[in-house]
């Protein structure tokens, strides 16, 4: 099964990709590291990165392109990152929610960062993926029509996100 999963910084999808693949014993693929990686191998931040970015399209496109490329080859796959959903051909497309307060101290944690440096960073990265969505692929991040299941990530721990995935894979594999 290809699964993908995508949402804004800090709704959780990294974590919950994580636990997911450990359930269900297959890998799992993220986006966001490899442009974590991208933006390290040129020796920039992930904001640095994402303002090079906007005036380079061949990073998104690598990315785009290497996460369809791996899903193909494989049979079981959980792909994890904004745009995996587009362009990845999936069993199950899902998104996540969570306020942006949520998602801004879920970093700051994590990061160690002040909140408000969160929350600044992460409005700036957004628009400037927005930015670069529209523009290279014609995407409204904002749509969610392409998505299987939507889950606010805020309501859930991610056990219970995982759990919450395991029964729609049930349903799916009863329907094959």
């Amino acid at each position: 099964m290809i699964i993908t999963i995508g949402g804004l910084a800090g709704s959780g999808t990294t974590t919950a990709a994580k636990i997911l693949s450990e359930k269900l014993q297959i890998p799992f693929l993220s986006a966001g590291e490899i442009f974590r990686q991208m933006a390290k191998e040129k020796g920039m931040d992930i904001l640095e990165f994402g303002e090079y970015a906007e005036g380079n399209d061949e990073i998104d496109l690598e990315i785009d392109k290497r996460q369809a490329q791996l899903a193909k080859e494989k049979q079981n796959l959980i792909v994890e990152g904004r745009l995996s959903a587009y362009f990845v051909e999936a069993d199950l497309k899902i998104w996540f929610v969570a306020p942006i307060d949520v998602r801004c101290k879920r970093i700051s944690k994590r990061e160690d960062k002040t909140v408000e440096v969160v929350k600044n960073e992460i409005i700036a990265r957004g628009q400037s993926e927005a930015t670069r969505y529209h523009e290279i692929h014609g995407i409204d991040i904002n749509n969610m029509e392409v998505y299987d299941l939507v889950i606010n990530s805020h309501s859930f721990n991610p056990e219970g996100i995982a759990d919450i995935i395991l029964k729609v894979t049930e349903v799916i594999t009863c329907q094959q």
